[in-house]
């Protein structure tokens, strides 16, 4: 990556170019083909980062034009504190790019977001087998001993 890394909010025209990193996102994660979001999930997905009324908010990270990584994080309120909490729902980015400090100039762009919003915290979860994001996480943020249960309704 020769050209320089801008990490921006991502605008209505960058639709053709953030799909492909969604696309790899749900990829990773096991989403494609037969499991594949629905495309209605993708569409609904993308129209709230436009809409004022939704706490989900996109970052999307560029480098020569080109659309390299993606994060996405929302807002929500809890019982223990005042400001909202900033949840890191989605990162990633292209395979050429890994290892070039993408994702951490994403994840600090939601924690710069995160202050401006008055959230005391930013917290994520990955899974288990996801050792090579866990090198970098472990480096700028600590690990909170939670194990998320969950349930398919």
């Amino acid at each position: 990556m020769h050209e320089a890394l801008t990490v921006r909010a991502i605008a209505r025209d960058d639709h053709d170019r953030w799909l492909p990193l969604w696309d790899g996102y749900n990829a990773f994660y096991g989403r494609s083909g037969p499991t594949a979001l629905p495309a209605e999930v993708t569409a609904v997905t993308w129209s709230r980062f436009f809409d004022a009324d939704e706490p989900v908010h996109a970052l999307v990270a560029e480098s020569g034009g080109e659309l390299i990584g993606l994060a996405h994080y929302l807002f929500h309120r809890a019982t223990t504190t005042i400001g909202p909490l900033c949840y890191l729902n989605d990162l990633f980015t292209s395979e050429a790019a890994r290892g070039k400090g993408v994702g951490r100039a994403l994840i600090e762009a939601v924690y710069r977001e995160a202050r401006q919003a008055g959230a005391p915290r930013v917290y994520w979860q990955t899974h288990e087998t996801n050792t090579t994001a866990q090198a970098l996480y472990d480096k700028i943020a600590e690990r909170s001993g939670f194990i998320v249960y969950r349930k398919a309704l």
